[in-house]
């Protein structure tokens, strides 16, 4: 009993009652007629038992009923708002409205909730001030890193990148999307890297001179460093534009991160996610088009901003004033955009290798599974939609979309970006990294957990496999 919800033990309590007392009813009505021993008063006994029979079992759901609204869902909310407000980056005040039948209870939690939030308030100050020096630091060493004019792409021992500047940026992306946590081979020929690479260990040098070849053909030269400790390495290549600007994008904390092929087996941080989200000319997948894509990556749970996805998409039609009072595209803004096959392709490529998220996944991948000619490439990627997490997490009689879900993990969406691809992506991206530490606090650590655990809440929305 304990794996089923409280709103469902609930539920099976008062079956139990119902056809219990049904039952006890029953027993009594025969054995009184037993005692009368009048086989012409069976009528009556039988009349008795209907209308008893009926009136406990509708007495019952009534009291049930009352019962779920005022005491089961309150209890249900204010627990999933105790989850966010200990797991999450979330401030506001319980909402005490949602339990007002519950007596003190919610007014009791608020008050414990502003109590731990101002002790939370001056712990943060207190660490903020002591930390603001070694942020100094760590802004100027990363600008004075930024100034060495050579592209530089850092490695764990399997090969995925922990760090890349915006020279090596601009030359991975000659050759594939540029991905944290990616394959050094997405970008360069693996043959003669891993050849450099146990030259190196056989002969015990620590850097060497390298040229080596992308997959669009193109040679880059320069150099490579193995780290001692770990077989980590550090390619620094001849940048393209040595001039140009060089921001950091890293996370060191991707060394100690292990590659899994299956992603069940995978907890949640480990993977790689590409949440998205699309504009369209209405909301029939089956005859409407697609006439905006927005993409963004997250990397060991946080959102790596630099990484996104945008286009527009031609859809080939009149798009609908009615769809463009929505999302403000309109036909002159799409009139030089790449058509969908084009468009779905590009985002193939930024997504392989990823956990595709969105919010109501159904409707976004039947655009995407839609396109049937033979060298369109498949979206077989694992799905994971951010609806059946928030029923997870809030429970299935919640509200579930994106703004009222938002609203409770205190994600705000700039109103000019509300109803853009890459806005409502950037949105629902925040929500997937809140919801990722509450989910972590109920067991729920592996995405084959947490893909078990959606299958309860099938009911609220189809489940999309890819």
């Amino acid at each position: 009993m304990t794996h089923l919800s409280l709103r469902l033990r609930i539920f099976l309590f008062f079956c139990l009652i119902g056809f219990g007392g049904l039952a006890v009813v029953l027993g009594a009505l025969w054995l009184g007629y037993r005692q009368l021993g009048d086989p012409s008063a069976m009528s009556a006994f039988a009349t008795v038992a209907i209308v008893s029979g009926f009136g406990l079992l509708a007495l019952a759901t009534f009291v049930w009923r009352l019962f779920d609204e005022n005491v089961s869902k309150p209890i249900e909310h204010l627990a999933a708002q105790f989850r966010v407000r200990a797991n999450a980056d979330v401030v506001a005040e319980i909402d005490a409205r949602t339990a007002q039948y519950l007596g003190d209870l919610a007014p009791a939690a608020s008050a414990i909730q502003q109590k731990l939030g101002q002790a939370s308030k001056a712990t943060a100050e207190m660490v903020a001030q002591n930390t603001a020096r070694l942020e100094y630091q760590r802004v100027q060493l990363l600008r004075i890193l930024s100034d060495i004019p050579v592209a530089v792409i850092v490695a764990t021992r399997d090969h995925q990148i922990v760090l890349y500047d915006g020279q090596a940026a601009e030359l991975m992306e000659r050759e594939a999307p540029v991905r944290l946590n990616g394959s050094v081979f997405d970008y360069l020929e693996k043959s003669s890297l891993l050849e450099t690479l146990s030259q190196m260990k056989a002969d015990g040098a620590i850097r060497r001179e390298i040229a080596i070849k992308g997959h669009c053909g193109a040679i880059y030269s320069g150099h490579i460093r193995l780290f001692e400790a770990d077989e980590s390495y550090t390619l620094m290549l001849e940048p393209l534009a040595p001039h140009a600007e060089r921001p950091l994008v890293y996370d060191f904390d991707l060394f100690e991160k292990t590659q899994s092929s299956d992603p069940n087996e995978t907890a949640m941080r480990d993977l790689t996610f590409v949440v998205f989200d699309s504009e369209t000319t209405g909301l029939d997948p089956a005859k409407d088009d697609v006439v905006q894509l927005g993409a963004v990556r997250v990397v060991n749970g946080k959102i790596v901003a630099t990484e996104r996805f945008e286009t527009l998409v031609n859809p080939g039609r009149p798009i609908p004033p009615s769809s463009t009072k929505v999302h403000h595209v309109d036909d002159a803004m799409v009139a030089d955009a790449p058509a969908f096959p084009q468009a779905r392709a590009a985002f193939h490529r930024f997504a392989q290798g990823s956990v595709i998220v969105a919010h109501n996944a159904p409707f976004d991948m039947a655009f995407l599974h839609r396109e049937k000619a033979k060298d369109a490439p498949r979206f077989d990627n694992p799905v994971l939609d951010t609806v059946h997490l928030s029923a997870v997490v809030f429970g299935g009689s919640s509200e579930h979309t994106l703004d009222a879900i938002c609203d409770r993990l205190s994600v705000e969406i700039p109103s000019e970006l509300r109803h853009t691809a890459l806005g409502d992506a950037m949105a629902t991206a925040q929500v997937l990294v809140a919801l990722m530490p509450i989910l972590e606090a109920r067991g729920l650590r592996s995405f084959g957990e947490v893909r078990e655990e959606v299958k309860k809440h099938v009911r609220i929305l189809k489940i999309q496999d890819s």
